[in-house]
């Protein structure tokens, strides 16, 4: 509290304490209790310390109770810019994230349409399909894992449409409670990653092996993908990832690990999240 505002409290106060005497003297005694007042009532000395230590501590209960509600109104009013902060910062990762897998997908199927491959519209089908996903699904917080799930089969089975036998897929799956909450599009992708890091940039046969599990509120998603051992890119340097790892503090803090392995041959994601915190 500042020096004025010291000041202002005081003169406060002291107008109070006048108004109080005045009513008193003049309205309270005479007119309500038809008791005489004196001339030195007006002015006496102890009277007047009892009105001010009474209307004191009046007012500093009530200026107690303004401070903490301000206090309190000036913390909820920062959670809140907290929250949209964040929230902000979300939606601007996954409208990054999401370009990056459509512009991902568009060229695999230019590199179809080039070709004359007959299975260019059977993706273009899946890929209507996974942005229906995005455009309805995705606005929400949280959405069901097998809806996740879902959208990562018709990006697997997409990928199959273009690489056909040179690439070795195995997904496995062992979900207890597909209906679970989770944050949308935050598994795949690792998925993508895998794909456009993995078997488009690996010039012998390559594999990909994916396991999604939920186990008692415990999720654990395993890519592992075989690469080339000079890649132009790391992929761990991917925006994918960046964004992925950044939605993760963000989304689930202190309640998730994710642990990266880039070795010679062989990039591996390990991303295991508690759900049960965060119902």
């Amino acid at each position: 509290m500042g020096q004025s505002s010291i000041w202002s409290w005081i003169r406060m106060l002291l107008d109070l304490m006048v108004f109080n005497r005045v009513i008193v003297y003049y309205f309270v005694y005479p007119v309500i209790y038809d008791y005489p007042t004196q001339a030195d009532q007006f002015l006496n000395l102890r009277r007047m310390l009892f009105y001010v230590l009474d209307i004191a501590s009046a007012v500093g209960v009530a200026s107690t109770v303004k401070l903490l509600k301000g206090r309190l109104e000036s913390q909820l009013r920062e959670e809140e810019l907290q929250r949209e902060k964040l929230q902000s910062e979300l939606n601007f990762l996954r409208a990054q994230t999401n370009p990056h897998f459509l512009f991902n997908t568009l060229n695999n199927i230019y590199a179809l349409a080039r070709k004359q491959s007959p299975n260019t519209a059977p993706v273009v089908m899946k890929l209507s399909q996974i942005l229906r996903f995005m455009l309805y699904e995705c606005t929400q917080p949280r959405i069901p894992l097998g809806n996740e799930l879902k959208v990562i089969r018709d990006y697997i089975e997409l990928e199959k449409l273009r690489y056909n036998k040179r690439l070795s897929i195995s997904f496995q799956e062992s979900i207890d409670e597909p209906h679970r909450p989770v944050a949308p599009l935050l598994l795949l992708p690792f998925v993508e990653n895998a794909f456009k890091h993995g078997s488009s940039e690996t010039r012998f046969d390559t594999y990909i092996n994916i396991d999604l599990r939920l186990q008692a509120g415990q999720l654990g998603l395993t890519v592992a993908n075989s690469k080339d051992s000079d890649p132009v890119a790391p992929p761990s340097n991917g925006i994918g990832l960046q964004n992925v790892r950044r939605q993760l503090e963000l989304l689930y803090p202190g309640q998730h690990q994710l642990a990266i392995q880039n070795e010679a041959q062989r990039f591996t994601v390990q991303l295991n999240i508690d759900l049960n915190r965060d119902l």
